[in-house]
């Protein structure tokens, strides 16, 4: 069977290149009506068209492949991708400005809203992660091109909501203020753990597809199901220690950019 397969349907590769033109005539020609002042966003452009790249080489490139089909620890690559990096990409290519239109609409702003108050996005987010792990959903989603599409959907969803609150440059659907960053992104990493157990420790096979798969290196089904559980737990480690960790570091910027403002403030005594 042959394992190095690229996915060319024209609806993935359509879809993506109508979002990159989407983009560039909204950050381009149609710039000059929605912000007439501002320069051509190059560091959000590279972010953005970054996070689509990524995207196709998460859901098109041999990966996806290798994931529904032989390695559970590359399907759980191809979850990691598509819930950390590519959303957090496609959020810092937005500015302002080119958001600001449909979010202070009444409805695409109250929806926008609601869905990225902490306890909805992260609720989604672990209910999400956990729901795929179930045996019964996980092997529907292996047989069923559908399912699987809507899988990933939904991951790519909830990461979405998740880092908005993080990544945002929104002023009408803003993210979060840093301190509780801080808090909602060590709640998140806490709520990572069961499913990242679930994988490690129950001593079996969970998932029969990748059983009864053709080995393509010398791990045994179950060792490559506790790889892929690992991966999770450290991901959702490191991820958690870097975003804290991003988090104070803009929090300490912002801080040092009011100090000079509240010393202009009180008067020198003399």
């Amino acid at each position: 069977m042959d394992w190095w397969h690229w996915h060319t349907e024209p609806e993935l590769i359509g879809g993506i290149l109508l979002v990159a033109w989407v983009y560039a005539i909204y950050t381009g020609p149609l710039r000059f009506r929605l912000a007439p002042t501002e320069p051509y966003p190059l560091r959000s452009a590279i972010c953005f068209y970054s996070g689509l790249v990524l995207f196709y080489l998460t859901v098109g490139s041999p990966l996806d492949f290798l994931g529904e089909v032989f390695l559970f620890s590359a399907h759980m690559a191809q979850h990691i991708l598509l819930m950390y990096p590519v959303p957090i990409l496609l959020i810092m290519g937005l500015p302002d400005w080119l958001t600001r239109p449909i979010l202070q609409r009444p409805i695409p702003g109250a929806i926008g809203r609601f869905l990225t108050r902490p306890l909805v996005a992260g609720g989604l987010f672990i209910f999400t992660l956990s729901a795929w792990h179930v045996p019964a959903f996980y092997e529907a989603s292996l047989q069923s091109r559908l399912i699987h599409n809507f899988e990933h959907i939904t991951m790519f969803g909830v990461g979405f909501l998740v880092w908005w609150l993080l990544f945002a440059r929104s002023r009408v659907v803003p993210a979060l203020d840093r301190g509780p960053q801080i808090l909602f992104i060590f709640i998140l990493s806490l709520g990572k753990i069961p499913v990242a157990t679930y994988l490690i420790f129950s001593g079996e096979v969970l998932y029969p597809t990748y059983e009864f798969a053709p080995r393509l290196t010398d791990m045994s089904a179950l060792d490559d199901q506790v790889l892929g559980g690992a991966m999770k737990a450290l991901m959702a480690k490191f991820a958690g220690m870097f975003l804290i960790g991003y988090s104070f570091y803009q929090w300490s910027k912002e801080t040092e950019k009011e100090e000079p403002v509240i010393e202009k403030q009180i008067p020198q005594s003399q």
